[in-house]
C-alpha cells in the first residue's frame, strides 16, 4: 500500500485535498466509528447519530466511486480512533498516512503522535473547503490591537468579490445591514402560514444508525423520535435551495427572533452540513448572492447570512487556529461555577431556558440567539467556567465540531479569552428577551425585575455582574452606560440584588424558587 488516506468525520467532502492523486490501485481510505470519540464529550444521541449517519453514506459512495475502503462500524467501549489506526497501520505498513487538516486540535496530534509512533510519515494537507487558510488569517490577525470580525469580513468580501462593486465598494452602500436584522415578531407571531423546513425520514442505512445508537449510547441526553436532518450531498442541497427560496427574504429581519414551540423559523438549518463537508460554502454564498441579483431576496437578508458564512465562519476558525492548544484553558472572567444540571434535563420553570434546551435535546439544534442570549447567557451571568460550557455546547448540537464551536462559546459568549475576539460581554436583562420573544409571556419570572420573589434570574444577574465587575471590566468603554446605570443604585437597592443572586445561583434551575 502506497497511501492510507484518514477520513474524518468531518470531512465528508469527494474533492477533500486527502484525494489529490488518490490511485484506487495503491491507495486506500479508512474510516472509523470510535465509541471513545463519541463520548470524548457527553454527546447528545442527535450529534452522535448525525455523524455516524453521514459518515455511512459517504462511504457507500465512496465504495461506488471505486476508492477502496477500510471502514470500522462501531466496536468495543474503548476503542478510540488512535487505537484503531495504530493497529491497521501495524497491520497494513502504509508507506504513508494522509489526511486534510482536522477541525480539532486534539485529534491532528493523536494523529501525529500514532504516525510517529507507528514510523509512518504524515501528510497533512491544506483545507480547501474553506475561503480562507489559517496560515492567512495569522497573517492578518498577527500585530494588530483587535481582530474584530468587520475588518476581516470586509477583506474576505473585497478578495472573493461578494457583494462588492467594480471598484470594491460595498453594494448598497453598507458593509453590515445589522441594524436592519434585529425584528421582532410582535404579538401575532411567526406567520403560520410559512413553509416549513425540508426533513428526511431515516433510509435504511440510518435507520440502523438510530437503532445502534439508542443501543449504545442510552444514558446519553437526548432524543431521537424526530432525526430528519440531511445526512448526504444531496440532501443537504435540497435544504439549501428550499432555505433560498422559502425563507431567506424573511431570515434577515427575524434571524434574532424567538417563539414558544418554534425551534426552526426563518433559519437556514445548513450549519451540520456546512461543518461535515456536505456542503461548499462557495455553493450557499453563491446561491444566496443570486439571490439577490435576481430579486428573491432583500439585501439586507443575503447580507446578514453571507455574513455567518463567510465572515463569522471563517473567522472563528481563523481564531481557533491561530489560538490553540492554550485557548481552550482561558477564562478571563475566572468563572468557577459548574454547569447546572438542568443543562441535560431542559427541566425548569423559566420558559426561555426550557424551551432552548429542551429543542435541544430534541433536534440537536437551538439558533444562533438561543445560543448567546439564552443559555450562553445565562452561564455567563451565572459565572459558569468556560470550558465547562464549552464541553456543553460541544455535545449538545449537531452542528458542533471544535474549530467552530469553541471560539464561539469560550470567546464570543462567555468572554472566556478576555476580548481576544468580542470587544465586551455580551450580557443583557431579561428584557432583551422579552423585546425578541414570547417567553415571558408564559414564564413565572418577571424580567423587569431584579429582586423579590418574581425576579428574572437574567435580570437579577445581569445587575450583580455589573456590582461586581465594576472594578475589573469599569475601563471597557463599550460597558460604560451599563456601569453607570448600575452605579445609580442605591445601597439597599445593591444588597438585594447580591442577596437574590446569592439565591439563583443555590438554585440556577429555578424550581426551587418558583415551585
Amino acid at each position: 500500500m502506497r497511501n492510507l488516506v484518514v477520513v474524518f468525520g468531518d470531512q465528508l467532502d469527494h474533492d477533500a485535498s486527502a484525494f489529490d492523486g488518490f490511485d484506487a490501485k495503491k491507495d486506500r481510505v479508512w474510516m472509523a466509528e470510535s465509541f471513545k470519540e463519541a463520548s470524548h464529550v457527553w454527546s447528545n444521541k442527535n450529534r452522535i447519530a448525525f455523524f455516524f449517519a453521514s459518515m455511512r453514506h459517504f462511504s457507500e459512495d465512496l465504495k461506488a466511486s471505486g476508492r477502496n475502503l477500510i471502514y470500522h462500524e462501531l466496536g468495543k467501549d474503548d476503542e478510540s480512533l488512535a487505537g484503531l489506526l495504530a493497529k491497521d497501520l501495524e497491520s497494513l505498513s502504509p508507506e504513508a498516512v494522509v489526511c486534510t487538516l482536522p477541525g480539532e486540535w486534539r485529534i491532528l496530534e493523536e494523529l501525529r503522535q500514532t504516525c510517529d509512533r507507528a514510523d509512518v510519515p504524515l501528510d497533512v494537507r491544506k483545507d480547501r473547503h474553506f475561503l480562507d487558510s489559517p496560515e492567512n488569517f495569522r497573517e492578518w490577525a498577527e500585530g494588530k490591537k483587535s481582530i474584530r470580525l468587520e475588518y476581516y469580513y470586509r477583506e474576505l468580501r473585497k478578495r472573493h468579490g461578494i457583494l462588492v462593486t467594480d471598484d470594491l465598494k460595498p453594494i448598497g452602500g453598507e458593509w453590515n445591514f445589522d441594524k436592519e436584522n434585529r425584528g421582532a415578531f410582535g404579538k401575532a407571531g411567526p406567520d403560520p402560514e410559512r413553509p416549513g423546513p425540508t426533513s428526511f425520514p431515516p433510509d435504511k442505512t440510518t435507520q440502523g444508525v438510530l437503532e445502534l445508537v439508542e443501543k449504545r449510547f442510552p444514558r446519553h441526553p437526548g432524543k431521537l423520535d424526530s432525526f430528519a436532518w440531511p445526512v448526504t450531498a444531496r440532501d443537504a442541497r435540497k435544504v439549501l435551495q428550499d432555505f433560498i427560496s422559502d425563507r431567506l427574504p424573511l431570515f434577515g429581519k427575524f434571524q434574532d427572533a424567538m417563539w414558544t414551540g418554534e425551534p426552526f423559523l426563518y433559519h437556514s438549518l445548513i450549519s451540520s452540513s456546512l461543518n461535515v463537508k456536505l456542503l461548499n460554502p462557495r455553493e450557499v454564498v453563491g446561491a444566496a448572492v443570486k439571490a439577490y441579483e435576481t430579486g428573491a431576496a432583500p439585501l439586507n437578508a443575503v447580507e446578514g447570512f453571507v455574513r455567518q458564512v463567510l465572515g463569522w465562519r471563517e473567522y472563528v476558525r481563523g481564531v481557533y487556529w491561530w489560538k490553540m492548544p492554550e485557548y481552550l484553558e482561558l477564562n478571563g472572567l475566572a468563572a468557577g461555577e459548574s454547569l447546572p444540571e438542568f443543562y441535560w434535563t431542559a427541566e425548569t420553570p423559566y420558559t426561555c431556558l426550557r424551551e432552548s434546551i429542551g429543542q435541544t435535546l430534541e433536534f440537536g439544534y437551538a439558533h444562533h440567539i438561543q445560543r448567546l442570549m439564552v443559555t450562553g447567557l445565562y452561564g455567563l451571568l451565572l459565572g459558569v467556567q468556560p470550558k465547562a460550557m464549552h464541553e456543553w455546547y460541544l455535545a449538545a448540537y449537531v452542528d458542533a465540531v471544535e474549530w467552530v464551536e469553541l471560539p464561539n462559546t469560550l470567546g464570543m459568549s462567555q468572554y472566556g479569552d478576555g476580548g481576544i475576539m468580542a470587544s465586551k460581554p455580551y450580557i443583557a436583562s431579561g428584557k432583551y428577551i422579552q423585546r425578541m420573544s414570547n417567553y415571558c409571556d408564559s414564564c413565572p419570572a418577571n424580567p423587569s425585575e431584579s429582586t423579590g420573589q418574581c425576579a428574572c434570574p437574567f435580570t437579577t444577574l445581569y445587575w450583580d455582574f455589573l456590582i461586581q465587575k465594576r472594578e475589573s471590566l469599569g475601563d471597557n468603554r463599550r460597558l460604560s452606560l451599563q456601569f453607570r446605570n448600575a452605579d445609580r443604585l442605591n445601597s439597599g437597592k445593591k444588597a438585594a440584588i447580591s442577596k437574590r443572586a446569592k439565591e439563583v445561583r443555590a438554585d440556577p434551575s429555578g424550581k426551587g424558587l418558583f415551585s
